[in-house]
């Protein structure tokens, strides 16, 4: 069966090259680069080698650069370590309602540990109002962490605008910039950005590696303790062979990066066209342009997102409900909640995620195959046949 895979906002294959850079880091060289000895020297070099490629990518220093496990440990370093080291000037953090968990549970455990956070509201089309940002801001507030990029709409946020403003009141700026990174240019010095995550399996390098950009000068509480790692900062031995890898797949994401993008902006608007064109009953969750250029999220009126899935993966399509790190929750989307999507329709979202690797191929065969499986399951829906619906004013869907 054909297989098609429209789920890279939850991960992507290794590319290549990647796979076969860090292969001999699991054979003849595998020493620890902490060592002295030989087989420790052999690794060294590589390791700094990936920081510099990983520091080009985003404008900064190889030494504002500290290599972690993944996005989810680099957002509580920051997070954490920010309150803890700072908490002395305040105790406020400013983020928004549609921020991975990484960052909202995060915010809630230093809520429970007497921290006050606010919670930035956004619009039907998932944005902020920055002037809200500035209403936020009082004489305790020591963080502001807004995510660059949304992993379930693929909504990009103002992050140069938001840096200005943290900067002029003198507040530190944390932005997740999982999606980000790759797929669009993140630049930390013109945005302003003092602490910014990165997340390998998001753009090509394996799984169980990641970093953060930490501004020269930032004092930040290490969130790991047990050793001299990372300058002190990252505690525990280096992942060598997934630190080479990300390295790599930051350098391979700075070549052609607008014309690789550019292509893959093309499918998913031809992808978004052909479901528009062909199925009825249908919204677009996201900004209609501000968004990463792979990402496409619509909910189908009258049935829910798990059967669609279902549906799609029967006939070799892998799609996503939304943020992979909630699959499991039998809860709506946070959020489309945030963006008052009635429940229903945040039921029935589905997340198509692009790579630099689908092809016009693939997107015709899933506009092929995806509208007969809406229409197969609306006709057993007792809501598609009730007679009787309620539509949206300003959108004209379904809302019950």
């Amino acid at each position: 069966m054909r297989q098609i895979y429209l789920d890279n906002n939850a991960t992507t294959r290794v590319r290549p090259e990647v796979l076969e850079a860090i292969l001999p880091f699991y054979k003849e060289q595998f020493g620890n680069p902490s060592s002295v000895h030989w087989a420790g020297r052999a690794v060294t070099g590589a390791i700094e080698k990936a920081r510099e490629q990983v520091a080009a990518l985003i404008n900064c220093s190889p030494a504002e650069i500290v290599f972690t496990a993944c996005g989810s440990e680099g957002d509580n370093m920051a997070l954490k370590g920010t309150m803890d080291a700072l908490q002395n000037k305040g105790d406020h953090i400013i983020t928004t309602t549609v921020e991975h968990p990484a960052v909202l549970e995060t915010c809630g455990y230093l809520e429970k540990a007497g921290y006050a956070v606010t919670y930035l509201p956004v619009d039907a089309d998932g944005m902020l109002n920055l002037a809200d940002l500035e209403a936020a801001i009082t004489d305790r507030t020591v963080l502001i962490s807004v995510m660059w990029a949304n992993n379930e709409t693929g909504n990009l946020y103002p992050i140069a605008e938001i840096g200005k403003i943290a900067r002029k009141h003198g507040i530190r700026f944390h932005s997740d910039a999982v999606q980000a990174v790759g797929k669009v240019p993140v630049d930390v010095q013109a945005a302003n950005v003092d602490l910014l995550v990165i997340s390998g399996h998001k753009l090509g390098a394996p799984k169980g590696v990641g970093a953060i950009y930490i501004r020269r000068g930032t004092k930040l509480t290490p969130f790991m303790h047990g050793g001299h790692q990372e300058r002190h900062r990252r505690a525990g031995t280096h992942n060598v062979a997934g630190i080479v890898g990300l390295g790599l797949a930051c350098e391979l994401a700075g070549k052609k990066n607008d014309l690789v993008w550019g292509r893959v902006k093309e499918l998913r608007d031809r992808l978004e066209q052909g479901i528009f064109d062909n199925v009825s009953e249908i919204k677009l969750n996201g900004h209609p342009t501000e968004r990463l250029p792979n990402t496409l999220n619509v909910s189908f009126a009258y049935i829910e997102g798990e059967g669609i899935l279902l549906n799609l993966d029967m006939l070799g399509i892998a799609a996503s409900s939304g943020s992979a790190c909630t699959s499991g929750s039998l809860e709506p989307s946070h959020v489309l909640g945030a963006m008052c999507v009635e429940v229903s329709l945040a039921h029935s979202s589905t997340r198509f995620s692009l790579g630099i690797d689908t092809t016009q191929e693939d997107i015709d065969y899933v506009i092929e195959k995806l509208p007969p499986v809406i229409q197969r399951l609306r006709d057993m829906s007792p809501l598609y046949n009730c007679g009787h619906i309620d539509r949206c004013e300003t959108c004209s869907v379904l809302t019950k």
